[in-house]
């Protein structure tokens, strides 16, 4: 067996007949991963160490300067190990000599690995802690606004994600289920170190099945399938937190509120209440006012609040909408409806962020702390917000603001990239490039594909995959813990990141403090039994090491547990106090309201996002543009392999409208399609579909970045694949999280007129001054 994001994956025949099929146990398993196999050993791997020629040259004195507005075009430069081994270790100790470990990024994000040793973050993070330190960055694109502001109104993130009501306690108490983004399956194949048991379609059937009543507010109809009835409640994008204050009025104005509930277990309710009023602004936000805002009718918003009140009801918000301008508010606006409801910790009732958002949420298995790589120490204290990259580049010695304080923007000299693709995650992609390609001295990058990382990258060392490896696959809240056999033997020169990092920490003299004396297999063994340690705390008894790997799979689940969100806060709050300033939850906090930010003032409350269909720039950019997580990979990933491939039209992503867009711009399904606004351009493949609500856009993320040229990073480089990032905005959510925000994003779509240019997203670059033959390029 081995596990990936996307599950546990059997593995059948051998050599060239070696496949993989899906986990016998799995009741939903994700046919995403079916198809690694294939990738791993397609031409578009990375197999041998490559440097850029302009930088190559420049370091070996052959060249005046390393060229960096050429990363993207120039040819590379294929050379042994130990030479790719010196050139790092050189790079890494003249900056660090030169200008302290400050001016080096370790900038590794993505979920880079299921196994929970060859995780690259893990492995990039403690080899430069081993030097030094390194300019981290805090929080993710996925949540980097509602993972800043929960833990000032209720509790950290990753405490809610464990704590999540399961899915069979909603299928006995909860009546009614109300989502806000609905609740994806597709994005729930996954889990950071493997979905072992796929648990969300299976959830919402039972619930469906016991009586369950769903409401789905979202602009797409199809993000929730529960195999039966589902009200859609068709919103306006980027409005939620409207609808919610209109809910929360509602519930105060008719007193349908828990005052009890209110008094005992939150603080700050009067403030909300004024402002619900519309004493401290002069707006009610009575139902009228939203559904001018919303565009969903004033009476459906009073009776979705009498509805909630009347029953156990469950509120879920998907991570989404706080990926948005001002993207804190309809998180804390929902939480703030559900303490009015008075029903959190109850069993069934309270609130959800992020049902169907991973797999981890609403499972109910063994609860513990797996297997950890410790990474250490990091000496330099200077990081960013995961999304503020581009501003780092561009803005050294900038001030920042950021969760109540002031930061200034390192001077980065040096990028050290292992596992993720920042071409993907990241907005405004042609700001990006114009940054990468000129601010950077040195830029080296661990990776398995030709990914346009890989490409903009001045060295590239060829790193092997999860089935070229051992490792263990374990997720909280997960089923199963898997022994991940290695399945084939590395292709090319393929090393493991372990490997790659021991021998330049040799180069640098950190050996010892790096490896600690173990080889990969000593540190499997050493993470285990320390994890096996943990889990008999928790009263839950693991095998011995050796035992697990012969054994292969460990069954983890719980089947008399009862999960509930908060239960032993509402059972006792002076007991089990929340870890708020308060230890209750805080529907106004006085610490946010203390930072004195304009953006993010100290409860929930409406503002305008900077881009939305009720906005002037609408006029302009009349579609508001979703940028959903792909159900056929993970982010990038695997997007070269053939379940994505088979998602394409014509090679390139699609881009869906509802009938009455298309009809008013005179396209039809099939169309090669313009996506545009001022900030970029992508060509698409026209889809229809009647799930989508006017004004609306939909077009996934994922796709390999393609732009016309790689020397043009202005809005007319027409990006040839179907990446959205080029569309998306690069400005923080608010002074308070700095969070990605790329679902507030308005675009125009037009015919594509001008004559097709191929999408040429794996093609592998140009190698010169090299004796290796190479494999035909991946059309």
């Amino acid at each position: 067996m081995t596990a990936s994001h996307w599950g546990v994956y059997e593995a059948t025949g051998q050599g060239e007949a070696l496949r993989l099929q899906g986990f016998a146990r799995d009741p939903s398993p994700s046919p995403i991963g079916l198809s690694m196999l294939d990738a791993a050993r397609g031409p578009v791997r990375v197999r041998r160490p490559a440097v850029r020629r302009s930088w190559w040259q420049a370091m070996r004195g052959d060249a005046p300067h390393a060229a960096p507005q050429l990363r993207g075009t120039d040819p590379f430069v294929e050379v042994g190990w130990n030479e790719a081994i010196d050139l790092v270790a050189r790079e890494l100790d003249r900056v660090r000599l030169r200008h302290g470990n400050e001016a080096i990024f370790g900038g590794s994000y993505g979920w880079s690995s299921a196994g929970r040793f060859h995780h690259a973050q893990s492995q990039v993070h403690r080899f430069l802690n081993a030097i030094g330190g390194y300019v981290r960055h805090a929080d993710t694109y996925s949540l980097g606004a509602a993972r800043v502001l929960l833990p000032h109104i209720v509790a950290p993130m990753e405490e809610l994600f464990t704590q999540h009501t399961s899915w069979r306690v909603m299928a006995r108490h909860t009546r009614l289920f109300i989502t806000f983004g609905g609740v994806p399956a597709k994005n729930a194949q996954v889990s950071s170190g493997g979905a072992t048991e796929h648990a969300v379609p299976t959830g919402l059937r039972r619930m469906a099945a016991a009586g369950v009543r769903f409401i789905n507010i979202s602009p797409v109809r199809d993000d929730i399938d529960t195999g039966g009835e589902v009200e859609w409640i068709p919103i306006r994008p980027g409005t939620d937190t409207a609808l919610l204050l209109a809910m929360a009025h509602t519930l105060w104005t008719e007193k349908r509120h828990d005052a009890g509930f209110l008094a005992s277990h939150c603080v700050g309710f009067e403030r909300v209440a004024a402002y619900l009023r519309g004493d401290t602004d002069g707006q009610p936000k009575s139902a009228d006012w939203a559904a001018r805002i919303t565009g969903v009718p004033a009476e459906r918003i009073v009776r979705l609040a009498r509805e909630a009140a009347a029953t156990r009801t469950m509120l879920n918000i998907a991570w989404s909408l706080q990926r948005s301008h001002h993207g804190e508010q309809p998180y804390w606006a929902l939480i703030t409806v559900a303490a009015m409801l008075g029903q959190i910790g109850l069993p069934g009732g309270g609130f959800g962020v992020g049902y169907g958002s991973t797999n981890m949420m609403g499972n109910d298995n063994a609860k513990f702390s797996g297997p950890t790589l410790p990474q250490g120490h990091n000496a330099v204290r200077a990081f960013i917000p995961v999304a503020r990259i581009t501003d780092m580049l561009e803005q050294p010695g900038a001030s920042f603001d950021y969760n109540g304080q002031r930061h200034t923007y390192p001077d980065i000299r040096l990028i050290y990239w292992a596992g993720g693709n920042p071409f993907h995650h990241h907005q405004d992609l042609n700001r990006l490039l114009a940054a990468w390609q000129s601010k950077p001295e040195t830029i080296v990058v661990h990776e398995q594909y030709w990914t346009p990382t890989a490409k903009l990258a001045d060295i590239v060392l060829p790193a092997t995959t999860a089935m070229e490896r051992e490792d263990i696959g374990y997720a909280t809240r997960e089923r199963y813990m898997v022994a991940m056999k290695r399945l084939i033997a590395p292709v090319g020169e393929a090393r493991d990141d372990y490997a790659i990092f021991s021998d330049l920490a040799e180069r640098l003299g950190v050996r010892e403090a790096f490896t600690e004396g173990r080889d990969a297999r000593d540190w499997l063994s050493l993470m285990y039994e320390q994890s096996r340690q943990r889990a008999a705390q928790a009263g839950i008894e693991l095998p011995p090491f050796d035992d697990f790997w012969t054994r292969g799979l460990l069954d983890l689940a719980q089947p008399e547990a009862e999960v509930v969100m908060l239960d032993r806060f509402r059972a006792d709050p002076q007991s089990h106090p929340l870890a708020t300033p308060s230890g209750r939850i805080e529907l106004f906090s006085e610490r946010i309201a203390s930072f004195g930010y304009d953006d993010c003032p100290g409860h929930a409350c409406w503002l305008e996002p900077l881009e939305w269909l009720g906005s002037p720039a609408a006029v302009r950019f009349p579609l508001h543009l979703i940028s959903d997580q792909p159900h056929t990979k993970l982010h990038s990933q695997l997007d070269h392999a053939a379940c994505s491939q088979a998602n394409k039209v014509d090679g390139r992503e699609p881009l869906t409208l509802c009938r009455i867009d298309a009809e008013a711009r005179g396209l039809k399904a099939g169309d090669l399609v313009r996506v545009f606004n001022a900030r970029g351009a992508c060509l698409a493949a026209l889809r229809i579909s009647d799930a989508l609500r006017p004004g609306v856009a939909r077009m996934s993320t994922g796709a390999w970045f393609d732009p016309t040229s790689w020397l043009a990073s202005g809005p007319g480089n027409v990006e040839r694949h179907g990446n959205p990032n080029v569309l998306t905005p690069d400005i923080g959510a608010s002074r308070l999280s700095q969070g990605c925000m790329a679902q507030t994003c308005l675009v125009e779509v037009e015919r594509c007129t001008s004559p097709e240019t191929r999408p040429t997203p794996y093609l592998l670059p140009e190698f010169v001054g090299t004796a290796h033959p190479h494999e035909p390029a991946c059309t």
